[in-house]
Order: structure tokens, then sequence, then C-alpha cells
């Protein structure tokens, strides 16, 4: 196992986790991405002595199904963590472990340079956080969004319930990914206009020209990046008007990100950011089932709920 990557290891298994050495853990990861794999193993046999690591080539796209033998075995373990290149979260292989009582992590996409910088930190500090965060905008009737870039929007959470993704994942049947640190809800409506300045695929890290985005009740009805029109496009000759459908406003919570990389997973838990994603929220509390799911970050926020401030924690 490299070495910068055994802490980061340690506090996936030790402190998101919390293995017990009574407990059997379960590593599944492909080839594209084994050391990460094996620096998680090595960190799961440390603690206890049934610990296992399945590997199989990367899948086509996000949402594939792993092989039938790996989610056989999800579902015979008190805990597992998926480092794969294709995302396995929104998978029937995921449900049926969580159905079974496992607890579980996943890690789409995950690369060395993420991993180090989301996971070798203190959750109990990033969970504390997100909390925080939480307890100012839950309840909330009204959410907005302003920055210095030309952000202006606001949201309508409704009835749908803000959630919290915090990295701490004790109990059985609970579920989250890693890298974390952030709170989010599906809104039932939004108005305005919001501009990504941070990262958004097929860009990776938005630059020059930041990329804007018109909003009406709740969904997107200008997009000015072509790339990304694109996406959403293909997306609406599948499911119509759904493509376009508001998804999700998310506040990052992950004071150890203090620069954002390029990589949606990680950028999207930085402290003093938020994101908001057109397209599917069906796994968010939404009701929209679209085939794509695209964030954007956004630098620099004032967040405001029913009108007021809403303190955000700052990265270290």
């Amino acid at each position: 196992m490299s070495d910068h990557l055994a802490a980061p290891a340690r506090t996936a298994i030790e402190q998101c986790m919390a293995l017990g050495s009574d407990e059997s853990c379960l590593v599944v990861t492909d080839d594209k991405r084994r050391p990460i794999g094996e620096a998680l193993y090595e960190a799961a046999l440390a603690v206890t002595d049934d610990a296992s690591i399945l590997r199989y080539p990367p899948g086509n796209q996000h949402g594939e199904e792993p092989p039938a033998a790996v989610a056989a075995a999800m579902c015979e373990v008190d805990v597992f963590l998926a480092p794969t290149t294709k995302s396995i979260s929104h998978t029937r292989a995921r449900s049926a472990a969580m159905e079974a009582g496992a607890r579980g992590a996943t890690l789409p996409g995950i690369t060395e340079e993420v991993f180090t910088t989301g996971l070798d930190a203190d959750y109990d500090a990033i969970e504390r956080h997100t909390r925080e965060v939480y307890d100012q905008v839950a309840g909330a009737s009204e959410v907005r969004v302003t920055t210095p870039r030309g952000t202006d929007i606001t949201f309508e959470p409704g009835d749908r319930e803000w959630r919290q993704d915090t990295g701490i994942v004790h109990e059985a049947g609970t579920f989250s990914n890693l890298p974390a640190g952030e709170t989010f809800v599906s809104p039932e409506n939004a108005n305005g206009t919001y501009v990504v300045d941070g990262t958004m695929m097929p860009h990776g890290l938005v630059e020059g020209e930041p990329l804007e985005f018109d909003v009406e009740d709740g969904y997107v009805t200008r997009i000015s990046d072509d790339d990304v029109r694109e996406q959403v496009e293909t997306g609406a000759e599948e499911v119509g008007r759904d493509a376009y459908n508001l998804a999700e406003l998310g506040i990052g919570t992950n004071v150890a990100v203090t620069e954002l990389v390029g990589s949606v997973l990680l950028d999207e838990k930085a402290a003093e950011t938020v994101h908001i994603a057109i397209g599917d929220d069906a796994g968010i509390g939404g009701d929209t089932d679209a085939p794509l799911h695209l964030d954007g970050i956004i630098r620099e926020p004032t967040v405001y709920a029913d009108g007021e401030v809403v303190k955000l924690p700052a990265s270290e």
C-alpha cells in the first residue's frame, strides 16, 4: 500500500465506518481503482480478520450493476466500501445490501488525489458542521442563494426534507458517498439564475466564462454552455422535460477541502460552496427519474433561509 493512501484509508475504515473487530468487511473495486481498493482492504484487515476484497473490470456507465457474485457478497457482510470507476450508488446491488442490514459507502470515480484530500480529514468535525448548517435551513419555506458572479435563485423545499451526508456510517442499513460533507434538498420549486464558476461536467474546473442557467417554475429554461446543453438535450430525448428538472440544492460542509480540483465528487463537498443539479432527484427525495444528474459547483455563495443569512463553515 502506498504510504499516502494509508491515513485516508484508516479514516474511512475506523472513523467513517467504525468497523468493529467482530465484523465482516468487503471492499469492492475494479482494475482502475486497485491501489485505493487495496489500501482500504489493508486498513480493514488491521481491524478485523474477516476482511475481503473483490475486483472486477470497470463498468461501462454509472448505475451499471456489478457482477452477480459481487452483488451477492455485498449482502453477506456487515460493512462494504466500493471505490469504483463507475458509480454503483444507484444500483439494485447497493439497495439489496442495505436491506440485508449492511452499512456501506461508495466512492464513485475516486482518484488518489480526491481520496487523500477528501478523506484525510476529521469526520466528526464534518458531521458537526453539516448538522449546524442543517439546523439553519431545515424547515425554511424559502432558501435564496446569491453570488458576486450573478447567481440569484430562490428555492422552495415544500414538503421535501433536507438531508445530511456526514460520512459517518455507523448504523446497520445506512449508506453514504465518500468523501462526504453536505446538507442538501430536492426542492419542489425554484426560480432565478445560477452561475457555475467552480466545477461541472464535462468541463471539470470551469475555465474562462462561467456557465449560466435560468430556472423558471422548477425547470431549467436556458443553458449558456453548448456542451452542458447537449448532455441535457440527450437526456430529454429519453424523458422529455424531466431532463431539465431542477433537482438539487446542496451546501458543502467538508472544511478539509480547501481548493477545487475538478472532481464533482470532491468539489461539491467543499466548504464555502453550494451546488445545484439538473435532472434526476428520485434518489434524494424527489419524484423525477431521469438519466442524468448534473451538479454545478458555485463559489462564494451567500445563503439565506427565510431572509436570514446562513452561517457557512469556513475551509481550514
